[in-house]
């Protein structure tokens, strides 16, 4: 040691010098803050590109999940909401029909005027027909005397009979007596035809009513030429309808003509008695499907004993129907309609499946399937018009709170 005044700091200078002695204790402390500081820049640098890798794959999982779209879904209800098919129809008298003349004159008079009720038999109008009087006469003259030339001929035929007997005349002469009877005879039986076809003639002079019913339209009057259509079309003279029974006809759509049957009740409205409905019973079907329309034509028949309900009235009828297929209801919104029918999309282990559907009675916000769809499936609500058949896609809204 170098004593200098202050022996220990020479000692410890001494201690760091070259040839085994340590180095200051100063130096010592600065590598440690060196070797630290790597440390520590390496550990940012670490989780640094750590944060970076696990960003990305976040990024990725995002960009992943953002790439399948989100849909909402519904399960279809069990059954329809209810078992009455409501079609519009127009009533109709059970028996109608026009009346003509079956001859040809003047009108000389009528007796039942629109809204008349008459009974089978009632005169409704008096038709004069001079010719066919003048013709009646003319031949019932015809058939006197063809019944005066008959007798003389059969006197004849008896006074020749006779006489051959005891060869006072030849048998030619017999025979010719015979045939001229014959021939007398058959003119009487065409003049009886003619007086007899006159005759009937004759009695269309007068128009009776051929059933109970109410005269709905009168299209003649006093002294109007009355053509009983030989000449020309024959004009009706009367319209009589019976409304003891109303008769409707409706068109029952093809996918319900499996549920209408002869006998079924049914319920019959009008919009002039609301709150009132008439029963009423289905008593034959046309039995065939209309081409043009794709239904079947039914009657309904409703008794009318009061009159309440006349013809020719807009009427709608509730068939109950007897239920023969399993059906479901989903919303409106769920059908996609596509180039090759009617579809709807149906999650099945995450991805769309195009369903094909047949669709029954429609409801406005809801429409009932009656093939294609289970209670338990889940049927995507609103589809894109881009979704297609192998789409995967993911619940954003439960089928449990989806709008039914």
């Amino acid at each position: 040691m170098t004593p200098n005044g202050n022996g220990e700091l020479d000692a410890v200078y001494d201690d760091a010098l070259p040839g085994g002695r340590p180095p200051p204790r100063k130096s010592r402390r600065g590598l440690i803050i060196v070797v630290l500081a790597v440390v520590l820049v390496a550990a940012a640098v670490g989780n640094g590109i750590r944060g970076r890798i696990q960003s990305e794959h976040v990024l990725a999982q995002t960009t992943e999940a953002s790439a399948v779209p989100s849909v909402n879904v519904v399960h279809p209800d069990a059954g329809a909401p209810n078992e009455e098919l409501v079609l519009p129809g127009g009533t109709q008298a059970i028996t109608d029909t026009p009346i003509y003349a079956r001859t040809s004159g003047y009108l000389k008079r009528w007796t039942s005027d629109i809204g008349a009720h008459v009974k089978k038999g009632d005169l409704l109008a008096e038709i004069d027909t001079p010719e066919v009087d003048e013709q009646l006469r003319e031949n019932r003259a015809d058939l006197e005397t063809a019944q005066a030339t008959m007798r003389l001929a059969e006197l004849t035929a008896k006074r020749n009979e006779d006489l051959l007997k005891t060869r006072s005349i030849a048998t030619q002469e017999r025979d010719n007596a015979s045939g001229a009877y014959e021939a007398a005879k058959a003119n009487v039986a065409s003049k009886q035809a003619n007086v007899a076809r006159l005759e009937r003639m004759q009695s269309y002079e007068k128009v009776y009513a051929p059933f109970d019913g109410i005269i709905t339209a009168r299209n003649t009057d006093i002294g109007a030429l009355i053509d009983a259509g030989a000449n020309s079309a024959a004009r009706e003279l009367f319209h009589l309808s019976a409304i003891d029974k109303i008769r409707v006809f409706v068109s029952v759509p093809e996918a319900y003509s499996r549920e209408v049957h002869t006998g079924d009740k049914a319920k019959v409205t009008l919009d002039e008695f609301p709150g009132e409905s008439f029963p009423g019973t289905l008593v034959r079907t046309a039995n065939a499907i209309d081409p043009a329309s794709r239904s079947l034509l039914v009657e309904i028949d409703v008794e009318n004993a009061d009159g309440r309900l006349l013809p020719g009235a807009y009427a709608f009828v509730h068939l109950s129907l007897k239920k023969t297929m399993t059906s479901v209801t989903v919303p409106s919104n769920v059908l996609i309609f596509r180039k090759d029918g009617l579809r709807v999309a149906v999650i099945h282990n995450g991805k769309a499946t195009m369903v094909p559907v047949v669709i029954g009675r429609d409801y406005g916000d809801k429409v009932e399937v009656v093939s294609g769809l289970q209670t338990g499936d889940q049927v995507i609500l609103d589809p894109s018009d881009s979704l297609i058949d192998g789409t995967t896609v993911q619940i954003a809204q439960a089928a449990a709170g989806a709008p039914k």
